[in-house]
């Protein structure tokens, strides 16, 4: 498999940080309650991420390894900053929505763990295409939950009103603990499913094969 396809589904779907490694679970459940924030959320650290894991790729060989983390931290806490004030000049309504979770991404264990256990070893295009994959699988779940959220609790779609019918718990954190263990309930229970078709295939072929060398 190709190495840029294999660290694309490994962020978005085999790796996922929210379904799959249980990350970045403050902001997940503090903002899924509103699919605009989630999505929001979900975008700025797609940003954030890759920035952060350019350039501690391109800086590996620069940086002491026994002020690596200090480092990773500083870096990651100068794009936050930048993106606060972008987001506050033009996207106030997306700033005043994200609230304090908007600074924690300083310390959000996505943007450290991809740092640490990627960027710090591989090439830059390899680290922006992690970068993308990790925070576009962030992004999605992040997003999908937020829907669900939202259109159960408020009955309404990215602040559109859609329906009178409504489960209040679904808008409160209560509900959206509830929706976030479910969803990665569900979405191992598929990959699970995934994988033993995988398996079946092979070992399908492979007996193929072996019936074909001794039939030769």
């Amino acid at each position: 498999m190709n190495k840029y396809k294999r660290i694309t589904l490994d962020g978005l779907i085999f790796q996922n940080p929210t379904f799959m490694l249980v990350l970045g679970t403050c902001p997940t459940l503090g903002l899924i309650s509103s699919a605009f924030s989630a999505a929001g959320m979900g975008l700025t650290v797609v940003i954030i991420l890759t920035l952060s894991n350019v350039i501690i790729s391109a800086l590996k060989n620069v940086i002491p390894n026994a002020v690596r983390i200090p480092c990773y931290i500083v870096i990651i806490a100068t794009l936050v900053t930048f993106m606060r004030m972008l987001l506050e000049k033009f996207m106030p309504d997306l700033y005043d929505s994200l609230g304090g979770f908007l600074a924690l991404i300083v310390v959000n264990c996505i943007i450290l763990g991809r740092a640490e256990a990627f960027a710090n070893k591989h090439t830059v295009v390899e680290s922006a295409v992690d970068g993308l994959a990790n925070g576009f699988g962030f992004t999605i779940a992040l997003t999908l939950m937020g829907i669900v959220c939202e259109l159960i609790g408020s009955g309404s779609l990215f602040g559109a009103h859609i329906m009178d019918f409504t489960i209040g718990i679904f808008a409160t954190p209560a509900g959206s603990f509830l929706v976030y263990g479910i969803s990665i309930a569900l979405f191992v229970f598929v990959i699970d499913l995934f994988e033993k078709a995988k398996r079946v295939k092979i070992n399908k072929l492979a007996r193929e094969n072996m019936l074909d060398k001794e039939v030769a």
